[in-house]
């Protein structure tokens, strides 16, 4: 009898490391949005910073990010066994934040600076070769705007998960989000340390002497890596703004349920094409979402006369 209670205690065990696995799978496909936009906005945030610091500053920005996760994390789960039926609202402002996010990028790059933009360069460059710059405020300046990007960059992401979750014990709860909560601190700001290092391996390489086995070779690979460098960039920029159009949009539509029977109606009338339908129509009720708040925003701005952070 012991023998077998405690192969069926190793059952359990094991069908629940399953579950939460799974729900870690959907949790991480359901963030997938956030993540672009993390990493494009954190490594944008090292720019301006010498070569020789990149990592210390992603590091140091990693260190706060793991804070951020040690207040978010048991704070979600308080809310989720105190007032559970806070999560859906939460949800949903969540899913507004990120397509408000998603219209305000598209607008600012229609609309932007370009003067403005050039002038912030040339000031990060001065910044570098001016000894009179104190490289240390400098650097704390952008570690503290960068942590601050990613408390609200990571409340989405957990309050997504918690999401996903709803309804599942708490153990299972709080497994699938402080695993969720780990591998997008280590995935982002690891990905973020090898992207802002591309250039410098790029530079490397194509300063290669010729004289060096596969000299030539390597000097290509660096003038590519320098080429392709800028447009990761930008890449990462364009596909996490069409994400969070298609999870923010698809947050809304799950979350109020009058815009959801409009998906089921128009699934209904179209056959076949679900996997085209359900996206697209997601994306437009993010964007016209996104649209709205930005406009609810703008009137703030003017009624208050003081800029309204994202």
């Amino acid at each position: 009898m012991a023998g077998t209670s405690l192969l069926a205690l190793i059952d359990k065990i094991a069908a629940a490391l399953d579950d939460v696995a799974v729900l870690t799978k959907v949790a991480a496909k359901k963030t997938a949005g956030v993540l672009g936009d993390d990493l494009a906005l954190n490594a944008q945030q090292v720019t301006g910073v010498s070569a020789d610091r990149e990592l210390p500053v992603v590091w140091a920005v990693a260190k706060g990010s793991f804070i951020n996760k040690l207040i978010l994390v048991p704070s979600a789960l308080v809310i989720s066994s105190v007032a559970p039926w806070l999560i859906t609202p939460l949800l949903i402002l969540g899913g507004l934040f990120l397509c408000f996010e998603g219209v305000e990028k598209i607008v600012h790059s229609f609309f932007e600076d370009k003067e403005q933009s050039e002038q912030q360069h040339q000031q990060d460059i001065q910044a570098l070769v001016d000894e009179s710059v104190d490289m240390v405020e400098y650097e704390r300046d952008k570690i503290k705007g960068a942590i601050k990007t990613d408390f609200i960059l990571s409340a989405e992401i957990i309050v997504i998960t918690l999401g996903t979750v709803q309804g599942k014990t708490l153990v299972e709860q709080a497994s699938v989000v402080s695993l969720i909560a780990l591998l997008m601190t280590i995935g982002v700001y690891g990905l973020v340390a090898a992207i802002v290092k591309l250039d410098d391996a790029g530079l490397h390489l194509s300063q290669v002497s010729d004289h060096a086995r596969f000299a030539k070779f390597k000097q290509n690979l660096g003038r590519r890596l320098l080429s392709f460098a800028p447009k990761l960039m930008k890449g990462l920029a364009i596909v996490g703004t069409a994400a969070m159009f298609l999870v923010g949009g698809g947050i809304i539509v799950h979350g109020i349920p009058a815009i959801h029977h409009g998906l089921e109606w128009l699934l209904a009338q179209i056959n076949g094409l679900s996997w085209l339908v359900s996206p697209l129509y997601n994306a437009i009720i993010g964007i016209i979402a996104g649209a709205i708040v930005l406009s609810v925003v703008k009137v703030i701005q003017k009624i208050t006369n003081k800029p309204v952070d994202a």
